[in-house]
């Protein structure tokens, strides 16, 4: 990762042993992820990963909900506002791995 230029700056991990939270930066990009038992609505078939994709704005979240809902995406979380502020929602891939889009802002 670091040959990158990413930085793992957050991991916490599930009373399991997996990751229930992990953010890795890249400069102003950050990609979280998780083990899939740590997602709000895990997949109950097909792949094996999460991913959290962090966006720029509320509006670029609704257009991206417009897109995936309309190419057929299989909704796995609505679109929604979280009390930690963020605007968000999850969907899964055609292999069944869960990608979550939002605003999320560390503390």
């Amino acid at each position: 990762m670091r040959a990158f230029g990413a930085e793992p700056r957050t991991i916490i991990e599930t009373p399991s042993g997996g990751i229930g939270h992990a953010e890795v930066w890249m400069g102003d990009a950050c990609i979280m992820l998780g083990s899939l038992d740590a997602t709000p609505t895990p997949p109950t078939v097909g792949g094996q990963g999460a991913a959290y994709v962090v966006v720029s704005t509320a509006a670029e979240v609704d257009d991206l909900y417009a897109r995936a809902t309309a190419s057929g995406a299989t909704v796995a979380k609505a679109l929604s506002n979280t009390p930690y502020g963020s605007r968000e929602f999850g969907v899964l891939d055609p292999e069944g791995n869960y990608w979550a889009f939002g605003t999320y802002v560390p503390s």
